[in-house]
């Protein structure tokens, strides 16, 4: 019984270990996630940006 006790205390600290492991990497990877996309948004606005700046120069390039 005794044995059987300390098992299941060794099993329950190994789960315990694994979730806090776990959230602590859910946590970064929700914080890099939320960088990423923050840096997604601001290339595609500069994307946005030299695409009208493009467009602008074709506008007043002569037709040929």
């Amino acid at each position: 019984m005794d044995t059987e006790l300390a098992q299941l205390e060794a099993q329950l600290e190994q789960l315990i270990s694994l979730y806090d492991r776990l959230k602590a990497d859910n946590a970064e990877l929700r914080g890099r996630v939320a960088r990423l996309e923050a840096e997604n948004r601001q290339l595609s606005d500069k994307v946005r940006l030299a695409a009208d700046r493009i467009e602008a120069l074709l506008d007043h390039l002569p037709e040929a």
